[in-house]
């Protein structure tokens, strides 16, 4: 790795206004190489998202900042990620809170995050292989929550379990095909007087699914059935 990338990286997202130092440190620490396929490492620092397994993507380092600094996160607090992906956002999130907990519905991508983790020392961080939509009630209430992959509408099990006072960031599109098309990241509030929302800016993100793939399900009822 060239050690001029990260730097080089991180002044780009202060000159698209990411302002926070904690968060541009947390970037400029995390190499984003180890979290993208070797044919990758040539781009892994320029500011776009990239391909990863299972057909998903890591995000554009400028929306990873972005989405962490309309989080307002601070080391007192507990995150939950809905979309592990390739485990980029979770490892920026960990030296800037408490504990991250993180849920992907893909095993593979949910593995490899996991030994990302791990080479990198980031105890901080806790996995789980589930349908992201039912969040993670055992661990709730969270003080912020991270949703990676685009909805038409929050799902109620995620509100649920977000504190008085939380915040949840999420990209939002319509029902219709053109809506499903056109997302806007949203910032979501509670507080004393209910739910209040912020729309943000416009982004890309790929859908969420229900459920589990259906070769993980299909591996379940082989199991089950002995």
């Amino acid at each position: 790795m060239d050690d001029h990338r990260p730097i080089a990286l991180v002044m780009e997202l202060r000159g698209q206004g990411i302002t926070d130092q904690r968060i541009l440190s947390a970037i400029e620490r995390t190499p984003r190489d180890l979290f993208v396929d070797e044919p990758f490492h040539p781009t892994a620092y320029e500011n776009i998202a990239l391909p990863i397994a299972c057909g998903q993507t890591i995000s554009q380092p400028y929306i990873v900042a972005y989405m962490t600094e309309a989080l307002e996160v601070d080391s007192r607090h507990r995150v939950l990620e809905i979309g592990t992906g390739s485990g980029y956002q979770a490892a920026v999130l960990a030296p800037l809170c408490r504990m991250v907990y993180t849920v992907e519905r893909h095993r593979p991508l949910l593995k490899a995050a996991e030994a990302r983790f791990k080479a990198l020392n980031l105890h901080n961080i806790v996995v789980r292989h589930s349908d992201g939509s039912t969040g993670w009630v055992e661990q709730a209430p969270f003080d912020r929550i991270l949703i990676t992959a685009a909805l038409s509408e929050v799902p109620p099990a995620l509100l649920e379990q977000l504190k008085p006072s939380g915040i949840l960031v999420a990209p939002l599109s319509g029902p219709d095909a053109f809506e499903r098309i056109s997302q806007h990241l949203v910032k979501i509030m509670r507080t004393e007087g209910g739910i209040t929302r912020q729309d943000l800016i416009p982004v890309a993100f790929v859908p969420m699914l229900p459920g589990l793939p259906p070769e993980v399900q299909a591996t379940n009822e082989k199991e089950r059935n002995g």
